[in-house]
């Protein structure tokens, strides 16, 4: 078998699995524009007779959306600002900094890693109880702003840099931040378009957190929202599936915008000594 009829193969099935993959999103979109007797339908009709846009309305009618949509906005904007700053701080740290038991706190904090997040549920709740924070902000947003594998990928990154970059950078009389902020962050744009991206998606998608930290209809994120929303539709299939389109859209249009930096993010970057 010659080179060409690999490719085609690889071609084939690669259009095949992709195929598969995006078939449940198609047909997401198509059940959101159909009535609710066509989505019942038995053997099922893909395409609606009379695109039915007035249920993308009719959600927004019923539920508060736009709030669901603040709310999670807020909690992922600052998250990933914490996330960023933490990450970043705590990378240089155990990169550029000799301090006594350096790596064994590295070791420890991936360690911790290993920990499920069923196991510290109950410990967090008491926390933020006593605090006062439950249904507030501070629960959905402070517990998340350090994020142990974003470290692990930015300080893999930071130990790629010469450490002749830090000493001239001191030579030159600037401190740790300016050589953070001039010299660190201007070559670590693919890794923290990864993080990002890992962070956007979690604090996007996140449910069983915030659905134990918050008790009022006017702090859930989205999907908490939808999830109250799918218990009180029961089988309304077309409003569900519109609602499911307008929580996912926000994320297929961050990615469009940021698809160059997204690819090049998965590509090994950095200074060779």
């Amino acid at each position: 078998m010659n080179r060409t009829k690999v490719k085609i193969i690889i071609y084939i099935l690669l259009t095949v699995i992709s195929l598969v993959m995006i078939f449940p999103f198609v047909w997401m979109i198509l059940t959101s524009l159909k009535t609710q007797p066509e989505s019942l339908l038995i053997p099922p009709r893909i395409f609606p007779a009379r695109p039915q846009l007035v249920n993308y309305l009719e959600v927004w009618r019923q539920i508060p959306l736009l709030r669901y949509f603040l709310n999670t906005i807020i909690m992922t904007v600052l998250t990933l600002a914490g996330v960023l700053a933490t990450s970043t701080l705590a990378a240089f740290s155990f990169s550029f900094k000799n301090f006594k038991g350096r790596d064994l706190t590295f070791l420890a904090l991936l360690g911790m890693m290993m920990i499920p997040q069923p196991v510290y549920l109950v410990p967090a709740y008491v926390i933020l109880a006593k605090l006062r924070w439950l249904d507030t902000f501070y629960a959905l947003i402070v517990p998340w702003t350090v994020n142990i594998f974003s470290i692990f990928l930015v300080r893999q990154h930071f130990k790629s840099v010469p450490w002749s970059l830090y000493e001239a950078s001191k030579m030159d009389g600037a401190n740790d931040l300016k050589f953070i902020w001039h010299i660190l962050l201007p070559i670590s744009k693919p890794v923290l378009v990864t993080i990002s991206l890992f962070s956007i998606i979690g604090s996007w998608n996140s449910f069983l957190w915030p659905l134990i930290v918050t008790n009022s209809e006017s702090m859930r994120p989205l999907q908490v929202g939808l999830a109250y929303f799918s218990q009180e539709q029961g089988s309304m299939w077309p409003l569900l599936m519109a609602a499911s389109t307008m929580i996912i859209l926000p994320l297929v249009i961050f990615y469009i915008f940021a698809q160059k930096q997204i690819n090049q993010s998965f590509v090994s970057s950095g200074l060779k000594e």
